[in-house]
């Protein structure tokens, strides 16, 4: 994993979104994020074989990474983290403070470290946590730091994508450069869709990479409403901001 000292990159290794030809669609998400002292993993897609062989291709050592960041419990994205871990113990997990006891005491039998989050908090140089959100399905997102602007990444954003990016805001004190990852607004009606649109566009936040469980008809609203600053956010998908 090539580290620059001014930039951050973030690639996207497992997505049932296609983007990059050669790579193998999975339902799920999972995101590198790599900056000049880490490489942070957020959630791990749900296959395993598909991750490590995605990140082989795109030349991305399991060996490299610092940490992984797990957004919530369901297995499209933690289901492949058993993976990492043959490759790789010494890594820390980070994972919300509702996933079973069970989960967290495997993560121990691997040889990593597994780090509870409950509300929001630093996790790294540069890197926070929204903390666990929500009621019936809890759910956190990563926060990086960037010179642009916050980027914020949302495994499926189950509480609500808008409240996530506004929980974000509030606890950096800081606008939103980027907004990426799964929304969770696929089958919404048109109407709710376009509130939804409207109050991230009220929040000022400059690009959206949307994708994973957003919705054909999400993304093309997105698309719509954010025309050039809409980023494909698909699967081997790459973006680069100054840090």
């Amino acid at each position: 994993m090539k580290r620059e000292q001014d930039r951050l990159r973030l690639q996207v290794v497992f997505n049932n979104i296609p983007y990059q030809s050669d790579l193998q669609t999975g339902w799920g998400f999972s995101c590198l994020i790599t900056g000049p002292e880490w490489a942070v993993l957020f959630d791990t897609g749900g296959d395993g074989r598909i991750l490590l062989a995605n990140m082989q291709r795109l030349g991305l050592a399991v060996e490299e990474l610092d940490a992984v960041v797990l957004s919530h419990i369901h297995g499209d994205h933690t289901g492949g983290l058993g993976a990492i871990l043959e490759r790789k113990t010494e890594l820390t997990v980070f994972m919300p403070h509702s996933f079973p006891a069970s989960f967290e005491r495997e993560v121990g039998r691997c040889g990593a470290r597994a780090e509870i989050v409950d509300g929001p908090r630093r996790l790294g140089e540069g890197l926070y946590s929204t903390g666990e959100m929500g009621r019936a399905i809890k759910e956190q997102a990563l926060i990086v730091d960037a010179r642009p602007g916050l980027i914020v990444i949302t495994g499926c954003a189950h509480p609500g994508v808008e409240h996530m990016a506004e929980q974000a805001m509030r606890y950096r004190g800081a606008g939103i450069s980027l907004l990426m990852g799964g929304f969770h607004l696929g089958g919404l009606p048109d109407a709710e869709l376009e509130a939804v649109i409207k109050r991230l566009k009220a929040l000022r936040i400059k690009k959206v990479a949307p994708s994973h469980c957003t919705g054909d008809r999400a993304m093309a609203m997105f698309h719509a409403a954010w025309g050039r600053d809409f980023v494909a956010g698909g699967l081997g998908a790459m973006i680069e901001v100054p840090c």
